[in-house]
């Protein structure tokens, strides 16, 4: 997620001259560090749809399935957006990862980002137009939720005496009063450890998660009753049969993009994947042949180097589409959140920004993803695919358009590169032999 070197450096001066600066300018101002008209912030999404969000947890344990659904929502005046860094954990998770102290990170992490929300409804009522599409996106490695997270959390059940001597009212706005949350933070490479086994070990269990939360999607589909750990407001039983489940893609960035592979490989329900600048690092060889589906690499021009981009290159196909383009001025963090929340001199020097604007670099990575979803979802997929390998996978003959808008294929030209900020493939030379 970040390169370590220098960065508690680069913190230090950040919240230094934040502090120094703090009585003439805003917040948002010292967060910019310049006079950028850009207002920080995630963008909001600008499909036709409020878009709502709601935390689900299956089985407390440390083995259970735990995401966030986003979903098309009723728009309410009063719904609360949630923080996008939820409590101090998470920072101290990020501390962690990027091997900095805990206590200064969480007072830089609090005063840069603490005030931050996500651009979503919380627990906003489901809306309901037409079967949806269903897309599970696997984070980079840092992030959150998992041990190749930054921070994550379970429960397990509290002691007799515990739950005896607690004082809280009979029910809790979070958790049921029987339970008590454990957080798990980032598991870093032990002194001498190797790298592979512990990454492949973990992309294998991210891609077993990920197809977990589009089995536990497929049950609330179906109506068969299930119960959130997280009392949430949000009525689960209203997305009974709202998904269209013929029509699943996977997509992740980084260390999730590696997931997309992997999960591709293990699960035939998902139909098409996109990575987002993949580190194919964690990934075993004998899974490229074993991938059957499209698969659309969209890569940064800073991050990628011959060695992974050769990697990428052992998945072409002369029957099923594998696509790459690069987006030029990108580096790795052009695809996550926090570009988004830094001006340009602290943005660059974190190296959360590169030389592209960020919402042009998401406005095409999103159009171009778009277009390669209708593709491969939409209503023609099942003729261009006619052609492929046969696998287990069954397309339905119902309306698989629905949820995909039918001009998104105005797009296609960003899927070969077609744009002057695009490069068609890639910008790293690698050499045949290698390949």
């Amino acid at each position: 997620m970040f390169s370590h070197g220098g960065i508690l450096l680069s913190l230090k001066r950040v919240y230094e001259r934040a502090k120094r600066e703090q009585r003439s300018f805003s917040l948002g101002f010292l967060a910019m560090g310049n006079c950028s008209n850009h207002h920080l912030g995630i963008p909001p999404a600008k499909g036709p749809h409020a878009v709502g969000c709601t935390d689900f947890m299956m089985d407390h344990t440390s083995k259970g399935s735990f995401f966030r659904l986003y979903y098309p929502c009723h728009e309410a005046e009063k719904a609360e957006k949630p923080d996008w860094i939820p409590c101090r954990e998470y920072f101290n998770g990020l501390a962690d990862f990027m091997k900095i102290n805990r206590s200064l990170s969480e007072r830089i992490f609090n005063y840069l980002f603490g005030s931050f929300k996500i651009p979503a409804h919380l627990d906003a009522p489901f809306k309901s137009n037409e079967k949806c599409p269903v897309v599970i996106f696997s984070h980079g490695l840092g992030a959150f939720r998992d041990q190749s997270a930054s921070a994550t959390f379970f429960f397990h059940e509290k002691s007799e005496s515990q739950t005896a001597n607690q004082d809280l009212p009979k029910t809790s706005d979070s958790v049921q009063n029987s339970l008590e949350s454990e957080w798990m933070y980032y598991r870093a490479l032990q002194h001498g450890e190797s790298e592979f086994p512990l990454r492949n070990k973990q992309v294998k269990q991210r891609a077993d998660e990920c197809i977990l939360a589009l089995d536990r999607l497929t049950e609330i589909n179906s109506g068969i009753a299930v119960q959130n750990v997280l009392q949430t407001q949000f009525d689960w039983t209203t997305l009974e049969n709202s998904m269209d489940l013929c029509r699943t893609a996977v997509i992740g960035h980084s260390f999730g993009g590696a997931t997309v592979i992997e999960s591709l490989c293990k699960e035939v329900k998902f139909k098409c994947g996109v990575a987002l600048d993949a580190w194919m690092a964690p990934l075993d060889d004998e899974t490229f042949p074993r991938v059957k589906q499209p698969i659309f690499f969209i890569n940064s021009e800073k991050f990628q180097w011959a060695g992974n981009i050769s990697r990428m290159k052992k998945l072409e196909s002369a029957v099923i589409q594998r696509k790459m383009i690069t987006i030029r001025g990108t580096v790795h963090q052009s695809f996550p959140d926090f570009t988004f929340l830094t001006g340009d001199w602290i943005g660059k020097l974190m190296k959360l920004k590169g030389e592209i604007d960020p919402e042009l670099a998401l406005d095409l990575c999103n159009k171009a993803t778009l277009a390669f979803l209708q593709r491969h979802l939409g209503e023609n997929a099942e003729r261009r695919s006619s052609s492929a390998p046969h696998t287990e996978t069954q397309v339905s003959p119902l309306s698989l358009l629905a949820g995909l808008e039918k001009n998104f294929n105005q797009w296609d030209p960003l899927i070969d590169g077609q744009d002057d900020n695009l490069i068609q493939g890639t910008n790293v030379t690698v050499i045949q032999s290698s390949i």
